[in-house]
């Protein structure tokens, strides 16, 4: 089965970093996968989009992804100015970051079929990071939504990724956020 997830956020805040690192984390699952950023305006603060497929498959497609599965929103403020849901397939999922409740985003976001789910990533990576950076959280959120990949190989990337201390701190972050997610279905 082919999934496909469409990141958003902002230049600057890891949106390419973070699809590329779930996409390897299902590669070391035996998953084939894609990777791959959209850009605007290449400019710090600017909107940018992420695509990440993962199947079981070999994934003959290239193209941008117009339908995702799931919909991860890294920078909460994109929320009310990107429709950040246009093209969701039914019965897919959106992943935000968000201090509000999963029912009350719902209704902001004009889903009627979706599951959503909110981690408040942005406290969790002062808490841990001491830094305003919550791609890595967001990992750990989806995770907790679809499990798209194993903690252990999430675990194993982001250790390669960033190694030492930084490393540490963003899996603590990982599993926080995943620990921390909530829902509605």
């Amino acid at each position: 089965m082919l999934i496909e997830v469409r990141w958003h956020g902002r230049g600057g805040q890891g949106i390419v970093t973070v699809s590329r690192l779930l996409a390897q984390a299902a590669l070391l699952d035996g998953k084939y996968v894609q990777a791959f950023p959209e850009f605007g305006p290449e400019r710090r603060g600017a909107p940018v989009t992420g695509y990440t497929r993962i199947s079981d498959k070999p994934i003959f497609v290239h193209s941008q992804i117009y339908n995702p599965n799931i919909v991860v929103v890294v920078d909460p403020t994109l929320i009310g100015r990107v429709n950040v849901a246009a093209g969701l397939a039914p019965k897919g999922f959106i992943v935000a970051n968000s201090e509000r409740r999963p029912e009350e985003l719902e209704g902001i976001l004009g889903v009627k079929d979706a599951k959503v789910y909110v981690v408040n990533a942005m406290k969790i990576a002062l808490d841990v990071l001491g830094r305003p950076i919550y791609n890595t959280a967001m990992l750990g959120a989806l995770l907790k939504a679809a499990p798209l990949t194993t903690m252990d190989s999430l675990i194993k990337v982001i250790s390669e990724r960033f190694p030492g201390a930084v490393g540490e701190k963003n899996i603590a972050v990982i599993k926080r956020a995943y620990e921390e997610a909530v829902g509605v279905e």
